[in-house]
């Protein structure tokens, strides 16, 4: 629904024209950022004089509202459904580690009207192996941190150690993995997930290690360390460990591997849209994931096929 620009008020006349249905006059105030709804008067077509005002909605971060006028003339607003993204990544992954800005930046643009999943895909499950094989013409670990330090530099917004796979090699990401779904699932178990548009605890020590990797070129596969930082921002590490004792954190981690060979994810990082009909993979530019969401925002029709 195109609301207007500017800053100039709109009238919207006529929103609902089914028979018996109220006539709807809507003004729409537009600022930069958000738009308000001053007031809102619906007519029902039987005579009755009934208005409804709503003063001060805030319906900003291009949230989707739909009016619907009952035969009653009672006046009901309901948000579009909430567009859910599966989110894979490895955490010893620069391009997971760079593109975690856009992420914010999707975050802070839908808010509440988008959930992001995060699951994890094995990329850098045994590093030892991994490396060595993938550049041993062109420099083993060596040419891995060149080529590391080069792609880091085209983005100012990161910070990298210069001596990145040099000094620490994490063994795995798997261990890293395994914690995070630990602290995940403890999160979850406190009853309090955060909402969209809020970093939870998992978003932070998640960051955390990242970080902790490739900002302070420390060994994030080791438990000393995940626990060290997990411990900043408030985890139970005692109850995060029950969560590997019982093979909680391993099904879980499981789980996420299989739906990324169900999914058919290349690498990290994968958006997945519109039930896996979409896939965004690899250095993928934040208007390009806006321009997916907000496809899967305009809400087509049974039976009318997305274009995107």
């Amino acid at each position: 629904m195109l609301l207007g620009h500017g800053g100039a008020e709109s009238r919207l006349p006529s929103i609902c024209q089914e028979d018996e249905f109220c006539s709807v006059v809507m003004r729409i105030r537009l600022e930069p950022s958000k738009a308000v709804l001053l007031h809102l008067v619906g007519q029902p077509l039987d005579g009755l004089a009934r208005q409804a005002h709503i003063s001060g909605y805030n319906i900003s971060k291009e949230k989707r509202i739909s009016m619907v006028i009952q035969r009653s003339g009672v006046c009901r607003m309901s948000a579009a459904e909430v567009v859910d993204i599966t989110y894979f990544s490895d955490v010893l992954c620069i391009w997971a580690y760079i593109s975690q800005a856009r992420v914010d930046a999707v975050t802070e643009k839908f808010g509440d009207a988008i959930r992001i999943k995060h699951h994890f895909c094995s990329v850098f499950s045994d590093t030892a192996r991994k490396i060595p094989l993938a550049w041993t013409d062109k420099g083993s670990y060596e040419g891995f941190n060149s080529h590391l330090r080069h792609v880091a530099e085209r983005f100012p917004h990161i910070e990298l150690h210069p001596d990145v796979w040099l000094r620490t090699r994490p063994a795995t990401s798997t261990s890293a993995h395994l914690f995070l779904k630990a602290v995940q699932q403890w999160e979850h178990d406190l009853h309090r997930p955060s909402a969209s548009s809020h970093l939870g605890i998992f978003d932070r020590v998640l960051w955390g290690l990242r970080c902790a990797f490739f900002r302070d070129c420390r060994d994030i596969a080791r438990w000393d360390v995940q626990c060290e930082i997990a411990r900043t921002f408030g985890v139970d590490v005692a109850a995060v460990e029950d969560r590997i004792h019982d093979g909680t954190a391993f099904a879980r981690l499981a789980s996420d591997y299989q739906d990324a060979d169900k999914m058919r994810i290349e690498g990290s990082p994968s958006f997945v849209l519109n039930a896996g009909r979409q896939k965004l993979y690899g250095n993928v530019g934040f208007h390009l994931i806006e321009a997916n969401i907000r496809e899967l925002m305009r809400a087509p029709r049974d039976g009318e096929a997305s274009w995107c």
